[in-house]
């Protein structure tokens, strides 16, 4: 099942809300859900003059944002369905880079139901858990669904 056009909008709308309050890369990156499933969380980051580096691929930083916010929009679902006040921070972010980032960017989340599990968890026992969530990047309209790069984020997140 994938998103309507509204909900698709309002996922949007409070990622410009959040961009504009609480973390201005993410406004100056202009990243868009794509898609939301029970599989998987497709955000695009366009490429465009504010993403792109001195050869013409996106810059790291902008790949970093688009990592950062498919994973915590995922771990967000989760958390609101739960109505729990949970924390989100992320620990630590290894790359791995196969090709250039030569046009917009889509990154992909296929663990909803592993962070959903983490969420359970953190409710359950009350502690900090911890949770590598792996991270797609592709450029369809270059490569099709040929990743340009793997990325791995430690998702960490604690009940307040």
């Amino acid at each position: 099942m994938s998103l309507s056009f509204k909900e698709r909008l309002k996922h949007n709308l409070y990622i410009l809300f959040f961009g504009l309050t609480k973390v201005r890369l993410i406004l100056f990156c202009r990243p868009k859900i794509i898609d939301i499933t029970n599989n998987e969380v497709i955000l695009s980051v366009p490429l465009n003059r504010k993403t792109r580096n001195h050869v013409g691929s996106m810059y790291i930083g902008a790949m970093t944002v688009g990592v950062d916010l498919v994973t915590g929009l995922t771990a967000m679902l989760s958390i609101r369905k739960s109505k729990r006040n949970i924390v989100v921070i992320f620990k630590d972010l290894n790359a791995t880079f196969f090709k250039r980032a030569e046009g917009n960017t889509h990154f992909i989340c296929r663990y909803l139901s592993e962070i959903e599990q983490a969420v359970q968890e953190v409710i359950k026992t009350k502690n900090r858990v911890n949770i590598e969530v792996p991270v797609i990047a592709i450029v369809p309209e270059k490569l099709g669904d040929e990743p340009i790069a793997e990325f791995k984020i430690t998702l960490s997140m604690k009940e307040k």
